[in-house]
């Protein structure tokens, strides 16, 4: 009997041996068999087609060790309406996760007694999927407009055999505000900002990117993110930088990491669990001063994107970024995509050149029109009349600014301004970010001595800053502050009749106060 074990054993490691196993060494009979079979099937990956029947703790069960932190890179809640909000999560493995929703504060009573008690949950059930990069996103709804949420995020299963049980007490939690109703005259602060990892400035030190702690303190309704906030393609070297983010993004996955070393961050992962945020992008997050339709990276930046943002796209339109918010009586947001449907830069500026495509330009014309909210907000990442010359590897100017060299997209701005005028479209502020330094600019294209229209610039958060530089354009602007070299933010309150402006650096101290009364809807316009 030992013999024929030797025999077999001898057999096995042969086979071992061909398939590349390790440690195939003639052990005494009376183990070479069960040595080699553990070795061949490991070489080979033997598996029983039984396995997934195996009862909870068979020791010939897949065992996979449960990770520290099922949710890798916190929550993010953004698109948030009157009526719904959406929640953005990551886990460690594909898995259901369910999210619960309920107002705070919000009780009712008993049906015996009458005793009020906390609002009931309600929930979701989603899946990470590993096609998203493990990340999924939730549609809660419905919300009562105005009203304060918390919502929480737990595993509802794992989905993996082996796995152990889930801890109840392992959740996401956060918190959020619905829009207030259409004609709601309730006042609303919201922060904007853009420019995040840039030049070298990626995670430092043992509180990185805190510029979103100072952000947080603001309590804003929401705020606006206005791109680069990856730096595909640029390094971020270490030290000083936490390392993960030192290469230059060219595949999917690289795409994708880049967004996962910037989530890292604990102050962005507070900021982005209870501030609900509108994102669009801009250059970087493909690379530098790209035009969406000539670039073969554009597909993969923006999946990554889509995959890393609490952006949600309409039915049928699953690349569109463009889209529009309303909040009560005080404001309509609109947000543009600059970068998918642009012309190249160097194409010299004229009619027939344009950064937002035929359809976004419309359907942007055709909103402000409609809107009769107080304050018309345009979220472009890119500045108006503040010129932004390209590189010898790309060239020409890569905002709506004429250039020297005549390049630009003046022309296309100022089909928007003169509908801007016919229309009597008033109280209309373009947010923007991109240039690395803040600046307020008002405008009287029509000189009749009255603002016709607002440019308000913020950034970086967290990238090299740079000297502010003077506005050139035809719309007569007047420059109201200009100042660079330091990371800040824009914070943005406004009512039915004023609206007060303030630019506060990285450390949250005040650099710019400004309040603008609201002018009245003139006779057949808003």
């Amino acid at each position: 009997m030992a013999e024929r074990q030797f025999e077999m054993g001898a057999l096995l490691v042969r086979g071992c041996r061909r398939a590349g196993a390790q440690g195939c060494e003639v052990a005494p009979a009376g183990r070479v068999l069960s040595l080699c079979l553990l070795i061949v099937c490991s070489a080979v990956q033997c598996t029983s087609a039984s396995r997934p029947e195996l009862p909870p703790g068979s020791p010939f069960a897949k065992r996979v060790a449960e990770p520290e932190s099922w949710f890798t890179h916190g929550a993010a809640v953004g698109e948030v309406t009157s009526t719904s909000a959406h929640v953005w999560i990551r886990t460690a493995s594909p898995v259901k996760v369910e999210l619960q929703w309920r107002a705070v504060g919000e009780a009712s009573a008993l049906p015996k007694g009458g005793q009020a008690v906390q609002s009931p949950w309600r929930s979701t059930v989603v899946e990470t999927d590993p096609g998203r990069d493990l990340t999924a996103l939730a549609t809660l709804e419905p919300l009562t407009p105005g009203t304060v949420y918390e919502y929480r995020a737990r595993l509802h299963e794992t989905g993996m055999a082996g796995v152990p049980a889930v801890k109840a007490q392992e959740m996401m939690v956060g918190q959020f505000t619905a829009a207030p109703a259409e004609q709601d005259p309730t006042g609303v602060t919201f922060v904007w900002s853009s420019d995040l990892g840039g030049q070298g400035h990626c995670r430092q030190g043992a509180a990185p990117y805190s510029i979103f702690d100072r952000m947080g303190e603001e309590r804003p309704a929401f705020a606006v993110l206005l791109g680069d906030l990856i730096y595909a393609d640029d390094l971020c070297p270490v030290p000083p930088n936490a390392p993960g983010g030192q290469f230059v993004a060219e595949r999917l996955d690289q795409f994708r990491a880049k967004h996962r070393y910037q989530r890292e961050a604990p102050a962005l992962q507070r900021f982005l669990s209870s501030v609900p945020v509108y994102v669009t992008w801009d250059d970087h997050e493909v690379r530098n001063n790209f035009s969406g339709p000539y670039e073969d990276l554009t597909a993969a930046g923006l999946r990554a994107f889509l995959d890393y943002w609490p952006v949600r796209t309409p039915l049928g339109e699953p690349r569109r970024l463009h889209r529009q918010v309303r909040y009560g009586k005080a404001l309509e947001l609109f947000m543009l995509d600059t970068r998918q449907y642009r012309s190249r830069n160097s194409d010299l500026d004229g009619m027939g050149k344009t950064m937002l495509g035929e359809e976004q330009r419309e359907w942007l014309l055709q909103a402000l029109n409609r809107s009769t909210a107080t304050w018309k907000v345009i979220a472009s990442s890119v500045p108006l009349s503040i010129p932004k010359g390209g590189t010898l590897l790309i060239p020409g100017n890569d905002s709506w600014a004429r250039g020297e060299d005549g390049t630009g997209f003046h022309q296309e701005l100022k089909l928007i301004v003169d509908v801007i005028l016919a229309r009597k479209i008033r109280n209309v502020v373009w947010l923007a970010g991109d240039v690395h330094f803040a600046q307020v600019n008002t405008y009287d294209p029509d000189k009749d001595g009255k603002n016709d229209f607002y440019e308000f610039v913020s950034g970086p958060l967290s990238a090299g800053t740079r000297e502010a530089v003077a506005p050139v354009s035809e719309f007569q602007p007047t420059t109201v502050f200009s100042q660079g070299g330091y990371a800040n933010y824009g914070v943005v309150s406004l009512t039915p009749t004023m609206l007060r402006l303030r630019i506060m650096d990285g450390n949250g101290r005040l650099r710019f106060e400004r309040t603008f009364e609201a002018r009245p809807p003139a006779e057949g316009g808003f």
